[in-house]
């Protein structure tokens, strides 16, 4: 009998974002540079060797480790007779990797506590599609070049997190804490572009005039409905609840009474917001402590990065702003700390 998972969120990660496999794909990469013939064969020997051996954290354990634990509270839901045997979240670990060379992710997943049922290993096919066969609502990846088809494609919410995982071990796993950016991430990129064609001022006449009109929706909108659905079904009290969302926008005044009418609009009640007016997001996040950030600017996510766990939001290739994003145009991008992964390894398989 096949189980319903209409009201569960169904995140899907890339082993790479999970754990740190950068030593592995660097041994791949040589091997694919010095014996190409013979590369395979010999990495799959090698990942045998050490299909034992434990993973390093990555980018992206901290938020699984979070949501996986929110599906202690199923019990204590509202609807708790809706949905049989449907959790309130569901991880799917998706590798490009062939099925043999991943028993490595599969071992480190049953060895940190991960209860992780369902995977995908593709060996080297294009991944959007299988995202889609899994009908997920965030998918999170270390390559830029997954996450670009993936948003192109509109199929759900997707992110890129940094290659080489930050040291998060030290956050807390008990309460999912959440950061999303305002416009391009939540909302559309309308504001954005009117802010980088015309200016500050013409932004805020634009969105002074229209407070009471709701803001069309971002990448990012049915995802944070569905994590606000989720959020009733949760115990709660005045001092502690599971999970904490937030608002992280430049917006401030005159820009900011139109965003909280559009999350009411959506029936989305936040925990918090932080209509910044420009300052630096860092102070605040660090406080806030999120398990992940959610931006659409490589400049807000390299300067958080060191402190928070981020995840940079792609622009659908027919937007305006892809052309002009930095990792787009490689425009200063080699003074960045944040490093994707910008192209696929090639496939483990024959």
């Amino acid at each position: 009998m096949a189980i319903d998972l209409t009201n569960t969120l169904i995140v899907a990660i890339s082993a790479t974002a999970l754990f740190d496999l950068s030593e592995s794909e660097n041994h791949l990469i040589s091997l694919l540079q010095q014996r190409p013939r013979d590369a395979v064969k010999e990495f799959r020997n090698y990942m045998a060797e050490r299909e034992n051996d434990p993973l390093i954290i990555g980018a992206g354990y901290p938020l699984i480790k979070a949501l996986l634990n929110l599906n202690h509270y199923c019990h204590d839901c509202d609807n708790k007779n809706d949905g049989v045997n449907a959790p309130l979240v569901e991880v799917v670990i998706v590798s490009k990797s062939s099925p043999d060379t991943g028993i490595q992710v599969l071992n480190a997943i049953r060895e940190h506590g991960l209860t992780i049922s369902r995977s995908a290993f593709i060996s080297g096919s294009p991944i959007a599609p299988y995202i889609k066969d899994f009908n997920v609502d965030l998918f999170l990846t270390t390559n830029l070049e997954d996450a670009q088809q993936v948003a192109d494609a509109d199929i759900c919410a997707c992110a890129i997190l940094d290659a080489t995982p930050v040291n998060t071990y030290e956050l807390d796993t008990k309460q999912l804490r959440i950061a999303f950016d305002g416009d391009a991430v939540l909302f559309d990129d309308s504001g954005e572009l009117l802010y980088k064609q015309k200016g500050l001022q013409a932004f805020h006449d634009r969105e002074a005039k229209m407070h009471d009109l709701p803001i069309e929706k971002g990448p990012y909108a049915e995802l944070l409905i569905k994590l606000s659905k989720m959020q009733e079904r949760l115990p709660a009290s005045l001092h502690s609840c599971p999970m904490k969302i937030a608002l992280v926008t430049a917006r401030n005044a005159p820009a900011d009474l139109r965003a909280i009418k559009t999350l009411r609009n959506w029936g989305v009640d936040i925990d918090m917001a932080f209509f910044l007016g420009g300052l630096e997001k860092t102070s605040v996040l660090k406080t806030f402590a999120p398990h992940i950030f959610f931006d659409d600017s490589v400049k807000h996510i390299d300067a958080a990065r060191s402190f928070v766990p981020t995840a940079l939001v792609p622009y659908h290739s027919t937007s305006l702003l892809h052309a002009s994003s930095i990792l787009t145009a490689n425009k200063d991008a080699s003074s960045l700390s944040f490093k994707p992964v910008e192209t696929t390894i090639l496939s483990t398989s024959q």
